[in-house]
């Protein structure tokens, strides 16, 4: 089943692809003349034969002073980096999530953050970094299954070494910082089934998802030539679509397959702990530094700037929300306040590497006044039950961050991409091609997220007993309290 929805997909992004080919189709007839036209000087007289090999020696030097080198302020950087994405799931997100549920559920979120970081780290190690970067049959152009998953020449880390390089770093530091970024994916998933689901069931969706849609998105977005979306050009500097479009999805699909908690729209489901969410929310806000300026790879100006609009457009978020909520409901909260500051780190993140502060300031309000709407107005006229707003924050603020880098990556708007310049696309077309990658992931996850739970739950059973919900899953899940008092 699975197998023909990977061919299904793959089908179908052939077809929308079409109008690309075509426009590709008439500049390499083109370019074949020039082709043939070079190939005929290459019978060269014996005479010349002599300066063209003296020649080849200073080019095989070139070549050898141009193979990367360990850069140690990069390295240093990216370390750094590394350590602070993974404090944005444990315990940052463990920490904001356990605040947002009632006390008897403050454990069994923990606990589902902690797994999801282990578990995948394991499957990251095993086949997952192979899957998002092995690019063997890749080519740029075509469309085949390497542009959808990549192969298992790097599982187990084969061919990883002390001295492998990515670009300046060693490839064992970039598989780790990778993984960071593997790992906060799913577990923000946890959020909108919170309270509810099996802890079994669970673990077994989390290795499934992480399969057959975390990886196969990072591999078309991230992997280089051949890739799906990254051949289409669309922009996604540290994961407005792999992280947060694809976790926002995934969340809503599944709180609307598992359905409503007991008592929801009835019983007052109030945050037990917004201290626990504030201390959360800060420690994701100090993280994504290393999330957004550690994407650039290197201590360079574009890391510099990276962390500057992350800063710019997270504050931005949470006074617009705070602002919005205090004209809507009349009394600015914390937990308000804090949730528009996520909606700007959300909204920011696939435009850090090509928007400047003005883009920032503008990417940070519409994430924050449109993603309190989402999560309130939009929610309740909808009525699903998304526990702590996954969908509302990182689905809805990830498509309104994706759709706006291609406006604000062009330089006449304080950018520094190739948009709207003679290098690259006008605005409007890279606008398009980044609702086409929205659209992409919102496909891909959509369908296969709700393929997976459908099969978990046919196998496992995905809810709780409604005693155990009553009850609490810290207790029926875990067999601990969260507080004894």
């Amino acid at each position: 089943m699975i197998r023909k929805f990977v061919l299904a997909l793959m089908l179908a992004a052939s077809c929308g692809s079409a109008t690309v080919w075509a426009q590709d189709e008439a500049p390499a007839a083109a370019t074949e003349a020039p082709a043939a036209e070079a190939a005929a000087p290459a019978e060269t007289p014996a005479a010349e034969a002599a300066p063209a090999a003296e020649e080849a020696a200073p080019a095989e030097a070139a070549a050898e002073e141009a193979a990367p080198t360990l850069d140690s302020g990069d390295t240093a950087w990216m370390l750094t980096a590394t350590a602070i994405v993974l404090l944005m799931t444990i315990p940052g997100l463990a920490l904001f999530y356990s605040g947002l549920v009632r006390s008897k559920n403050v454990l069994s979120v923990m606990m589902q953050c902690f797994a999801i970081c282990s578990v995948i780290t394991v499957l990251w190690t095993v086949y997952g970094y192979s899957l998002v970067f092995d690019t063997t049959g890749m080519e740029k152009g075509v469309i085949n299954f390497a542009s959808f998953f990549g192969g298992f020449s790097k599982a187990f880390l084969a061919g990883v070494g002390t001295d492998s390089l990515t670009l300046t770093i060693p490839e064992a530091v970039f598989f780790t910082f990778q993984c960071t970024f593997a790992i906060i994916t799913p577990a923000l998933i946890v959020g909108a089934f919170a309270e509810r689901m099996k802890f079994s069931a669970m673990l077994v969706f989390m290795v499934l998802w992480f399969t057959f849609c975390y990886a196969p998105m990072a591999h078309m977005v991230w992997s280089g030539d051949g890739g799906l979306a990254w051949d289409w050009g669309v922009l996604d500097f540290a994961g407005g679509t792999v992280v947060h479009i694809n976790a926002g999805i995934a969340g809503l699909v599944a709180a609307l397959v598992l359905g409503k908690r007991k008592g929801y729209g009835t019983v007052a489901m109030p945050p037990h702990n917004v201290g626990y969410a504030l201390v959360g929310a800060s420690l994701l806000w100090v993280g994504w530094f290393g999330f957004n300026a550690g994407s650039a790879v290197a201590a360079n100006g574009t890391a510099g700037m990276a962390m500057a609009v992350t800063q710019i457009a997270t504050a931005t978020a949470a006074v617009g929300w705070m602002l919005v909520e205090w004209i809507v409901h009349k009394k600015p909260s914390v937990l308000g306040i804090i949730s528009g500051a996520v909606a700007g780190l959300v909204a920011i993140t696939p435009a850090a590497g090509t928007c400047g502060p003005k883009g920032a300031l503008v990417i940070g309000l519409a994430a924050g006044v449109i993603c309190f709407f989402a999560a309130t107005s939009l929610k309740k006229a909808l009525g699903y039950d998304d526990s702590l707003d996954v969908f509302g924050v990182h689905g809805v603020g990830g498509i309104i961050g994706a759709i706006l880098t291609g406006v604000f990556a062009a330089p006449s708007l304080g950018g520094f991409g190739t948009v709207g310049t003679a290098e690259g696309v006008s605005i409007g077309a890279q606008v398009l091609i980044q609702i086409k990658g929205v659209l992409l992931t919102v496909v891909w996850t959509g369908i296969g997220s709700f393929i997976l739970l459908k099969i978990v739950g046919m196998i496992f059973g995905l809810r709780v007993t409604p005693d155990s919900e009553e009850e609490g899953l810290d207790i029926t899940q875990h067999g601990e309290r969260g507080y004894i008092l």
